[in-house]
């Protein structure tokens, strides 16, 4: 089934276009892209994918080399990070000055705790359990889990046991591109998607 058009209700951020290059080398390129409200979306793919600088790029911490960025229909293209946090558009940080006794799970909680003491409409998640020792993983996507109600929520991670648990719907990304996107079931089966991880870092 094909995604709405971003102009129909029940689409959050939708991506058109969606470009960026670096000295003539392009990260990111004609990237469409659309999350549901109420939903959590994942963004996936080998290391070198340009996950991260789509990233930044929807939350405005890069500026495109093209393409254009809507939230519930609105065009969001021209807009600062500050501007887009108004919106209810949050991403987390990593920025705890005296949390260092902290675990690193905790240090995760309390990151997630700060991320939501803004009262975001729209949370995106980098890689939230990146570093985590393996018995804080349940902990930390139940609280994921947790928090997304009533929230949309776009999140980049590698661990595709999270991923599985986790997403309503997954976008695979390969060398800039949108390689595949569907659920989890259709995404594992992909042929293109098995022979982009082929001796990938898919954890």
């Amino acid at each position: 089934m094909s995604l709405k058009s971003p102009t129909m209700p029940g689409i959050a951020i939708s991506a058109r276009g969606l470009t960026k290059s670096f000295r003539g080398f392009v990260a990111v390129n004609n990237v469409d892209l659309d999350v549901r409200e109420g939903s959590i979306h994942a963004l996936i793919g080998p290391n070198g994918a340009g996950k991260t600088t789509v990233f930044n790029l929807l939350t405005k911490f890069l500026m495109p080399t093209g393409g254009t960025l809507a939230y519930q229909g609105r065009d969001i293209s021209h807009l600062s990070p500050v501007q887009i946090a108004r919106l209810g558009i949050v991403r987390s940080f990593q920025r705890h000055v005296r949390a260092g006794e902290l675990s690193y799970g905790r240090k995760r909680t309390l990151e997630l705790a700060t991320t939501l003491a803004m009262e975001p409409k729209v949370m995106l998640l980098d890689e939230p359990m990146a570093g985590m020792a393996h018995e804080d993983i349940p902990s930390i996507a139940r609280l994921i889990r947790a928090v997304s109600a009533g929230r949309t929520v776009l999140m980049v991670e590698h661990n595709l046991d999270v991923v599985a648990d986790l997403s309503d719907r997954i976008t695979v990304l390969q060398r800039g591109s949108i390689l595949a996107e569907g659920s989890y079931d259709e995404i594992s089966a992909n042929e293109d998607v098995r022979r982009a991880y082929m001796g990938g870092d898919d954890e």
